[in-house]
Protein backbone atom coordinates (compact mmCIF):
# COMPACT_ATOMS: atom_id res chain seq x y z
CA UNK A 1 0.00 0.00 0.00
CA UNK A 2 1.55 3.26 -1.16
CA UNK A 3 0.59 6.52 0.46
CA UNK A 4 -1.24 8.66 -2.12
CA UNK A 5 1.02 11.66 -1.49
CA UNK A 6 4.31 12.23 0.36
CA UNK A 7 4.01 12.19 4.13
CA UNK A 8 4.96 15.24 6.14
CA UNK A 9 7.60 14.93 8.85
CA UNK A 10 6.80 16.48 12.24
CA UNK A 11 7.40 16.11 15.96
CA UNK A 12 4.82 14.93 18.47
CA UNK A 13 3.95 17.35 21.27
CA UNK A 14 1.19 15.34 22.93
CA UNK A 15 -1.65 12.94 22.17
CA UNK A 16 -4.97 13.52 23.93
CA UNK A 17 -8.67 12.65 23.79
CA UNK A 18 -7.64 9.48 21.94
CA UNK A 19 -8.30 10.98 18.51
CA UNK A 20 -6.20 14.15 18.64
CA UNK A 21 -2.55 15.14 18.84
CA UNK A 22 -0.65 18.40 18.90
CA UNK A 23 2.41 18.39 16.66
CA UNK A 24 5.08 20.75 15.37
CA UNK A 25 6.22 20.87 11.76
CA UNK A 26 9.83 21.36 10.74
CA UNK A 27 9.30 25.10 10.23
CA UNK A 28 7.87 25.48 13.73
CA UNK A 29 4.20 25.53 12.70
CA UNK A 30 1.95 24.07 15.41
CA UNK A 31 -0.92 21.84 14.30
CA UNK A 32 -3.65 19.72 15.81
CA UNK A 33 -4.00 16.47 13.84
CA UNK A 34 -6.34 13.47 13.79
CA UNK A 35 -5.15 10.23 15.40
CA UNK A 36 -6.88 7.23 13.75
CA UNK A 37 -6.33 4.84 16.65
CA UNK A 38 -8.67 4.10 19.56
CA UNK A 39 -6.08 2.08 21.49
CA UNK A 40 -3.60 3.17 24.10
CA UNK A 41 -0.67 3.35 21.60
CA UNK A 42 1.50 2.17 24.47
CA UNK A 43 5.13 3.14 23.91
CA UNK A 44 4.33 5.36 20.91
CA UNK A 45 3.32 8.69 22.43
CA UNK A 46 6.56 10.07 23.85
CA UNK A 47 6.73 13.86 23.42
CA UNK A 48 9.29 14.83 20.82
CA UNK A 49 8.89 11.62 18.81
CA UNK A 50 9.53 11.91 15.09
CA UNK A 51 6.25 11.34 13.27
CA UNK A 52 4.82 11.44 9.77
CA UNK A 53 1.49 12.94 8.69
CA UNK A 54 -0.77 12.63 5.69
CA UNK A 55 -2.81 15.59 4.49
CA UNK A 56 -6.35 15.29 3.18
CA UNK A 57 -7.53 17.21 0.13
CA UNK A 58 -11.05 17.37 1.60
CA UNK A 59 -11.67 21.03 2.56
CA UNK A 60 -14.56 20.02 4.86
CA UNK A 61 -12.35 18.09 7.28
CA UNK A 62 -11.90 19.78 10.63
CA UNK A 63 -8.35 18.47 10.90
CA UNK A 64 -6.62 18.26 7.54
CA UNK A 65 -3.69 16.20 8.77
CA UNK A 66 -3.65 12.61 10.03
CA UNK A 67 -0.98 10.89 12.09
CA UNK A 68 0.24 7.84 10.13
CA UNK A 69 3.68 6.82 11.43
CA UNK A 70 5.63 7.18 14.67
CA UNK A 71 9.35 6.52 15.03
CA UNK A 72 9.99 4.33 18.07
CA UNK A 73 12.81 1.95 19.03
CA UNK A 74 14.68 3.07 15.93
CA UNK A 75 11.98 2.03 13.47
CA UNK A 76 8.84 3.44 11.89
CA UNK A 77 5.55 2.16 13.29
CA UNK A 78 2.18 2.45 11.54
CA UNK A 79 -0.56 3.55 13.94
CA UNK A 80 -3.49 4.06 11.57
CA UNK A 81 -5.98 1.31 12.44
CA UNK A 82 -7.87 2.04 9.24
CA UNK A 83 -5.06 0.52 7.17
CA UNK A 84 -4.71 -3.13 8.37
CA UNK A 85 -7.76 -4.25 6.38
CA UNK A 86 -6.21 -2.86 3.20
CA UNK A 87 -2.90 -4.51 4.06
CA UNK A 88 -4.59 -7.83 4.81
CA UNK A 89 -6.49 -7.65 1.53
CA UNK A 90 -3.21 -7.12 -0.34
CA UNK A 91 -1.66 -10.08 1.46
CA UNK A 92 -4.66 -12.30 0.73
CA UNK A 93 -4.64 -11.40 -2.98
CA UNK A 94 -0.89 -12.08 -3.21
CA UNK A 95 -1.26 -15.54 -1.69
CA UNK A 96 0.69 -14.67 1.44
CA UNK A 97 -2.06 -15.84 3.81
CA UNK A 98 -2.55 -19.59 3.41
CA UNK A 99 -4.80 -20.41 0.42
CA UNK A 100 -7.21 -17.52 0.90
CA UNK A 101 -6.32 -16.15 -2.53
CA UNK A 102 -8.17 -19.14 -4.02
CA UNK A 103 -11.55 -17.71 -2.96
CA UNK A 104 -12.94 -15.83 -5.99
CA UNK A 105 -15.34 -13.64 -4.01
CA UNK A 106 -14.13 -11.28 -1.28
CA UNK A 107 -16.77 -9.22 0.51
CA UNK A 108 -15.55 -6.59 3.00
CA UNK A 109 -17.42 -5.49 6.12
CA UNK A 110 -20.22 -8.07 6.27
CA UNK A 111 -22.60 -8.41 9.20
CA UNK A 112 -22.51 -11.78 10.93
CA UNK A 113 -23.15 -13.42 14.28
CA UNK A 114 -25.26 -11.61 16.85
CA UNK A 115 -23.79 -8.10 16.79
CA UNK A 116 -20.55 -8.09 14.83
CA UNK A 117 -19.23 -7.18 11.41
CA UNK A 118 -16.58 -9.42 9.84
CA UNK A 119 -13.72 -7.69 8.06
CA UNK A 120 -13.84 -10.07 5.09
CA UNK A 121 -16.21 -12.80 3.99
CA UNK A 122 -14.60 -15.04 1.37
CA UNK A 123 -16.79 -17.24 -0.80
CA UNK A 124 -16.09 -20.16 -3.14
CA UNK A 125 -18.71 -22.12 -5.14
CA UNK A 126 -17.35 -25.47 -3.94
CA UNK A 127 -16.09 -24.69 -0.45
CA UNK A 128 -17.47 -23.39 2.86
CA UNK A 129 -17.20 -19.62 3.31
CA UNK A 130 -14.22 -18.18 5.16
CA UNK A 131 -14.73 -15.48 7.80
CA UNK A 132 -11.61 -13.35 8.22
CA UNK A 133 -11.09 -10.98 11.16
CA UNK A 134 -8.17 -8.49 11.08
CA UNK A 135 -6.41 -6.86 14.03
CA UNK A 136 -3.76 -4.14 14.08
CA UNK A 137 -0.53 -4.74 16.04
CA UNK A 138 2.10 -2.15 16.91
CA UNK A 139 3.12 -2.93 20.49
CA UNK A 140 6.65 -4.14 21.31
CA UNK A 141 8.28 -4.27 24.74
CA UNK A 142 10.82 -7.05 24.06
CA UNK A 143 13.15 -6.59 21.10
CA UNK A 144 11.80 -8.37 18.03
CA UNK A 145 8.55 -9.50 19.70
CA UNK A 146 5.23 -7.97 18.63
CA UNK A 147 2.34 -8.30 21.08
CA UNK A 148 -1.43 -7.86 21.02
CA UNK A 149 -3.43 -6.31 22.58
CA UNK A 150 -1.76 -3.36 24.33
CA UNK A 151 -4.85 -2.86 26.50
CA UNK A 152 -8.02 -4.75 27.40
CA UNK A 153 -10.20 -5.38 24.33
CA UNK A 154 -13.62 -6.77 25.14
CA UNK A 155 -14.60 -6.20 21.52
CA UNK A 156 -11.68 -8.32 20.35
CA UNK A 157 -12.72 -11.19 22.63
CA UNK A 158 -16.27 -10.98 21.29
CA UNK A 159 -14.96 -11.23 17.73
CA UNK A 160 -13.13 -14.43 18.65
CA UNK A 161 -16.32 -15.87 20.10
CA UNK A 162 -18.18 -15.02 16.91
CA UNK A 163 -15.50 -16.79 14.87
CA UNK A 164 -15.88 -19.88 17.05
CA UNK A 165 -19.62 -19.83 16.31
CA UNK A 166 -18.96 -19.60 12.56
CA UNK A 167 -16.51 -22.50 12.78
CA UNK A 168 -19.09 -24.58 14.66
CA UNK A 169 -21.57 -23.83 11.89
CA UNK A 170 -19.20 -25.37 9.35
CA UNK A 171 -17.47 -22.27 7.99
CA UNK A 172 -13.78 -21.52 7.98
CA UNK A 173 -12.71 -18.90 10.55
CA UNK A 174 -9.44 -16.97 10.31
CA UNK A 175 -7.70 -14.36 12.49
CA UNK A 176 -5.11 -12.15 10.77
CA UNK A 177 -2.85 -9.98 12.93
CA UNK A 178 -1.12 -7.21 10.96
CA UNK A 179 2.13 -6.04 12.55
CA UNK A 180 2.70 -2.46 11.42
CA UNK A 181 6.39 -2.34 12.25
CA UNK A 182 9.37 -3.88 10.53
CA UNK A 183 11.51 -4.86 13.52
CA UNK A 184 9.56 -7.89 14.75
CA UNK A 185 10.12 -11.53 13.82
CA UNK A 186 7.90 -13.07 16.51
CA UNK A 187 4.41 -12.51 17.89
CA UNK A 188 2.47 -13.47 20.99
CA UNK A 189 -0.65 -12.44 22.85
CA UNK A 190 -0.41 -10.14 25.89
CA UNK A 191 -1.88 -12.52 28.44
CA UNK A 192 -0.73 -10.27 31.27
CA UNK A 193 -2.46 -7.16 29.88
CA UNK A 194 -5.65 -8.93 28.78
CA UNK A 195 -5.95 -12.48 30.16
CA UNK A 196 -9.55 -12.78 28.96
CA UNK A 197 -8.54 -12.20 25.34
CA UNK A 198 -5.71 -14.74 25.62
CA UNK A 199 -8.03 -17.34 27.16
CA UNK A 200 -10.68 -16.72 24.50
CA UNK A 201 -8.06 -17.09 21.77
CA UNK A 202 -6.93 -20.43 23.23
CA UNK A 203 -10.52 -21.70 23.10
CA UNK A 204 -10.91 -20.38 19.56
CA UNK A 205 -7.75 -22.10 18.38
CA UNK A 206 -8.87 -25.37 19.99
CA UNK A 207 -12.19 -24.99 18.13
CA UNK A 208 -10.42 -24.74 14.77
CA UNK A 209 -10.03 -20.99 14.28
CA UNK A 210 -6.88 -20.35 12.23
CA UNK A 211 -4.41 -17.56 12.99
CA UNK A 212 -1.82 -15.83 10.81
CA UNK A 213 0.53 -12.94 11.59
CA UNK A 214 1.61 -10.58 8.82
CA UNK A 215 4.88 -8.66 8.93
CA UNK A 216 5.27 -5.41 7.01
CA UNK A 217 7.95 -3.17 5.57
CA UNK A 218 7.31 0.38 6.78
CA UNK A 219 8.56 3.57 5.14
CA UNK A 220 7.34 7.10 4.62
CA UNK A 221 6.36 6.06 1.10
CA UNK A 222 4.52 2.78 1.67
CA UNK A 223 3.50 -0.01 4.02
CA UNK A 224 3.99 -3.39 2.36
CA UNK A 225 2.94 -6.74 3.88
CA UNK A 226 5.76 -9.06 2.85
CA UNK A 227 6.04 -12.05 5.18
CA UNK A 228 4.43 -14.25 7.80
CA UNK A 229 5.66 -13.94 11.39
CA UNK A 230 5.95 -16.80 13.83
CA UNK A 231 3.26 -16.89 16.51
CA UNK A 232 4.28 -18.08 19.96
CA UNK A 233 1.74 -20.01 21.99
Amino acid sequence: MKFPSPLIEARLVRRYKRFLADVTLGDGTALTVAVPNTGSMLGLTAPGSRIFLSKSANPKRKYAHTLELVEADGTLVGINTGLPNRLAAEAIRSGLVSDLASYPVVKPEQRYGERSRIDFLLEHPERPPAYVEVKNVHYMRETGLAEFPDTVTNRGARHLEELVAMRAAGARAVMVYVVQRGDCARFRLCADLDPVYAETFARARAAGVEAFVLGCQISAEAIIPDRLIEMEF
